[in-house]
């Protein structure tokens, strides 16, 4: 029996083997092809990849398609001198030519380097002279970044690269070792000076699987969408790399974002399974167009932010699933999950989830010692050298459920009470005229710290300030009200489409 037969929680958790997700590929764990993996060996089972534009257009890329481009872009690097493990950057929205250079750069034994492509040239800077591409692939008019990077080749995806392409034969048989690098992926940065490259070999599809099978819930048959950027983690590893290394059609969103675009991207595809960041579901939400469309999901997941209690419930009136949090970095994987679609496990509302299968989670305290259930510390998983801190608070409950109270410069200290953002956050989006929030700690002469929250609001009025100070009284400790509240139109966001609160740490303190 394959490991994707395994319907059952407890039959997962008995049968779990790393050893079994090997028998998933081709390859094996001295040769291995991240491409061969994610589209040859499918080449027929039809759609591959189907992509919904913001202008309303959609495309659509088979198995076999994308093979033969793949094989032609890997001739073209040969042609223009590229060799293997240099760098090829890709700087295109979701379309044929980002999942053609992406997938042939990894094919030809070269370094994909997938980058977000509203960069500004500082940022844009940053993450190329770190990862020196020999090629930089754009949409846009190259000249630019000819001048700003005069050592890397610079092509446009235009007529002439399509002709080019042609021009080349289909037939390429890669020759990379599973350990040779496949994929840098950058992060957004926000929690740290500088972006960092995660540094991804081939074999790292295997590791992949564990977030699709167990966070996501992929299998045979289903019609995956995941809107958030391939240029990003989520999209890149479990949106792209995850389904179609199982053999499933996978959906992406290009452009910027429409609530109508996405309520009939899930229809027009026949969606069945979606996994997106909670900020889209909310996004959704509001829009009140869900009863437009006919949609028939059988699972959804979130991942990137805790998902509000009013939004939770909202999807399982609206879409008639539960939805499943998926939690890890981008650094380590994912770590725990809610294993939708398997038979004999419950989803607890408000919870991560239980560990996934093979990894150890634990709670730990400022000594590293693993704390019991209800106590809050450190979310931590166990590697080699020992417990590695993901950041992040938390707590376990007695039936194994993990908790998170925020990350760990997100828990606020005020006069000695210690207090969750994210509860504070939970209980702002209730107040009827609050639209979205973000919670961080603000600096306070005499408690040290305050929490101040910076409130997106749906009609602003006199006296709203003090209205939503009143409201969070009545359903926090009260202590745990935000002192300081600040009315924004919108609150600044990650290229992945998170809430960017190193950028309002920073706002708060400084008061700029």
């Amino acid at each position: 029996m394959s490991i994707l037969d395994l319907a059952g929680y407890d039959d997962v958790i008995r049968e779990f083997s790393w050893a079994r997700l090997w028998e998933l590929f081709d390859g094996n764990e001295a040769r291995m092809n991240l491409t061969h993996e994610c589209l040859d060996r499918h080449r027929s089972r039809g759609t591959a990849v189907s992509v919904q534009f913001a202008d309303g257009r959609s495309e659509h890329y088979d198995f076999a398609e994308l093979s033969d481009l793949t094989g032609r872009f890997a001739n073209w690097l040969g042609r223009r001198g590229i060799v293997k493990g240099d760098r090829v950057a890709v700087i295109v929205d979701p379309s044929r030519a980002f999942y053609v250079g992406m997938f042939g750069a990894m094919k030809y034994g070269a370094i994909a380097v997938p980058l977000f492509t509203l960069f500004g040239p500082e940022g844009l800077a940053l993450r190329i002279n770190d990862c020196t591409p020999r090629l930089i692939l754009t949409q846009s008019e190259p000249h630019a970044l000819r001048a700003q990077f005069p050592d890397a080749q610079v092509v446009r995806t235009d007529d002439a690269f399509w002709a080019e392409l042609a021009a080349e034969h289909s037939a390429f048989t890669p020759t990379t070792a599973s350990t040779d690098l496949a994929l840098f992926q950058y992060t957004s940065g926000t929690t740290r000076e500088l972006p960092e490259a995660v540094r991804h070999t081939h074999r790292a599809v295997v590791t992949l699987m564990v977030a699709a099978l167990y966070g996501i819930g992929l299998r045979p048959g289903d019609r995956y969408f995941c809107p958030s950027s391939p240029a990003w983690g989520h999209g890149l590893a479990h949106g792209t790399i995850s389904p179609l290394a199982l053999g499933i059609h996978t959906a992406s969103y290009s452009g910027k974002f429409d609530a109508a675009r996405i309520l009939a991207a899930l229809q027009d595809f026949s969606i069945t399974n979606v996994a997106a960041a909670p900020t889209v579901f909310r996004m959704v939400r509001n829009s009140g167009l869900r009863d437009r469309y006919r949609i028939d999901l059988r699972k959804l997941s979130y991942t990137g932010e805790p998902m509000d209690g009013e939004t939770s419930a909202w999807i399982e009136r609206a879409f008639g699933v539960v939805p499943c949090s998926m939690y890890g970095t981008t650094e380590v994987g994912v770590l725990i999950v809610n294993y939708p679609g398997l038979d004999g496990y419950r989803v607890k509302p408000g919870s991560l989830g239980k560990p996934a299968p093979g990894i150890d989670v634990a709670i730990i305290d400022e000594s590293g010692h693993e704390l019991p259930p209800s106590r809050t510390g450190e979310i931590a998983v166990r590697r080699k050298s020992g417990w590695f801190h993901v950041k992040d608070r938390g707590y376990r409950d007695d039936e194994g459920y993990f908790y998170i109270e925020g990350r760990s410069d997100d828990v606020i200290i005020s006069a000695g009470w210690t207090m969750s953002a994210v509860e504070i956050e939970n209980t702002l989006v209730k107040h009827p005229a609050v639209l979205d929030a973000a919670v961080v700690a603000a600096p306070d002469p005499v408690r040290g710290q305050v929490a101040k929250a910076y409130v997106v609001a749906r009609h602003a009025h006199p006296g709203l300030v003090e209205d939503i100070q009143t409201f969070m009284k009545s359903h926090l400790a009260k202590h745990e009200y935000p002192r300081q509240i600040e009315l924004v139109d919108e609150l600044p966001r990650t290229p992945g489409g998170k809430v960017n609160r190193k950028a309002l740490r920073d706002r708060a303190r400084t008061g700029t």
